[in-house]
């Protein structure tokens, strides 16, 4: 698979101001004596985060390469980390992951997928990190690869870690929760493009074939001049506990439900709808230059388990040609109705970004596929970085003018000094939950 990232063409680009000192060398390939020294040696892994997500990128990593290892895990929980272990090397856990889907594709048997998966969970007792800063033992534990999978309001350091002790990286979407973040992601973006390290990130649809062949037709004016786009997110609540532990301090509870708080989670704008918005993105090549936003909450209790963010958001992102991006997200309750959809309006048609394409391996693994054959320089270099960071920022910026009520400007996000993080890491800390925002009250910094 080549790489499929749009070429830059505005004076106001993020990538094209932000790329200059790099963008010589930016397509040299990584050879494998870079990387452990040897031909097909096996690429060692190790996971950050080890919820539900981390625990199937794990999986999607060891179906997508069959010369790759897992052999490093940390997370701040011990509980998480040892129920991810134990479904690694669960086969009827397996049996319905990533390897029943590659099976399904390529015709290879799924017992065999399976038993290869688990051959290759090699991660001893004093291998498994547990504490705030389990990403930095797990990216000295002799490994080539990371895989940054906690919730985003961390990414930003443990990205930067990973580039300092030049690992390769997956890096789960968004990148930050903040523009003060975001800008610290980008700054490790431009090293890791110096080190040549891979970065491949979880916006999968950009590994997706359908997709990638439908976006190049549009690029090729099959649908005409491209004139308006939609981006429709309506799913329901994330809550990842039910209720409080009493033993817990404020930074523990809001770890284990952390999909209910702004400065870890980014709220529904960022943490999730980033998959329909950085398709836009993608399809114009381009970030948004403004935007204007609705929303609140409509049916969230005020209690603790909800924490702070809204339940739905609207907004109207304008890009630098002048074409609208009609934007909309949810998260309503059981019963409520739910579809996740894109819309490209061209002068001579329209598509939802997948009906021009075919079908390929799944996405989730597609992306791993990337990841190593970028490492091992089969295919010209990757680095999601810039691009996931500017679909991160876009979204920062429409969650921004949702909570304000203002115009927000590509200019004024990228100017902002909104930091959201604790200055401090303890599973006793006492944090304080910031109130639900109010438009006309609340402070764009």
């Amino acid at each position: 698979m080549t790489r499929n990232e749009p070429t830059r063409s505005t004076r106001r680009s993020f990538l094209s101001r932000s790329l200059v000192a790099g963008a010589a060398s930016a397509f040299t390939i990584i050879r494998p004596d870079l990387v452990r020294g040897a031909g097909k040696e096996r690429l060692r892994a190790g996971l950050v985060g080890c919820g539900g997500r981390g625990t199937e990128a794990a999986i999607d990593l060891l179906t997508a390469d069959p010369s790759v290892e897992l052999v490093s895990m940390g997370d701040i929980f011990e509980d998480k980390l040892q129920k991810s272990l134990a479904r690694l090397r669960d086969p009827q856990f397996l049996m319905d992951a990533s390897p029943k889907r590659a099976a399904e594709f390529t015709g290879k048997p799924l017992v065999e997928l399976v038993d290869s998966v688990r051959k290759r969970v090699n991660v001893d007792p004093e291998r498994c990190f547990v504490g705030f800063d389990a990403h930095r033992k797990v990216i000295a534990s002799d490994i080539d690869v990371v895989l940054l999978c906690t919730p985003p309001g961390h990414r930003p350091e443990q990205f930067e870690a990973a580039v300092s002790g030049g690992k390769h990286i997956f890096t789960e979407k968004p990148i930050a929760t903040d523009p003060v973040g975001t800008r610290r992601f980008i700054a490790a973006v431009k090293k890791a493009e110096e080190s040549k390290l891979t970065v491949v990130a979880g916006t999968q649809r950009r590994s997706q074939k359908d997709y990638i062949e439908t976006v190049q037709k549009i690029r090729e004016g099959v649908i005409g001049e491209v004139v308006g786009l939609s981006a429709t997110y309506l799913s329901g609540p994330v809550l990842h506990v039910d209720h409080r532990d009493p033993t817990w301090g404020d930074m523990e509870w809001q770890h284990r439900n952390w999909y209910s708080f702004v400065w870890i989670c980014g709220d529904q704008m960022v943490e999730q709808h980033i998959h329909t918005i950085d398709f836009c993105n993608w399809v114009i090549g381009d970030h948004p230059v403004s935007v204007v936003a609705s929303g609140g909450v409509a049916w969230r209790p005020r209690e603790e388990l909800y924490g702070n963010i809204y339940d739905h958001v609207t907004a109207d992102f304008v890009y630098p040609s002048g074409v609208h991006l009609y934007s909309a997200c949810r998260q309503y309750p059981k019963g409520c109705y739910r579809k996740v959809w894109n819309t490209v309006v061209g002068s001579k048609g329209r598509t939802d970004g997948l009906d021009m394409g075919s079908k390929g391996l799944d996405p989730y693994v597609q992306e791993h596929v990337r990841l190593v054959s970028s490492i091992r320089g089969d295919i010209p270099y990757v680095n999601d970085g810039m691009t996931v960071a500017e679909s991160t920022l876009t979204c920062i910026m429409g969650r921004e003018a949702a909570y304000s009520g203002m115009e927000i400007t590509w200019d004024m996000i990228m100017a902002s000094k909104q930091d959201l993080q604790p200055k401090a890491l303890d599973y006793k800390l006492a944090m304080a939950v910031t109130p639900v925002a109010v438009p006309a009250h609340y402070e764009f910094v």
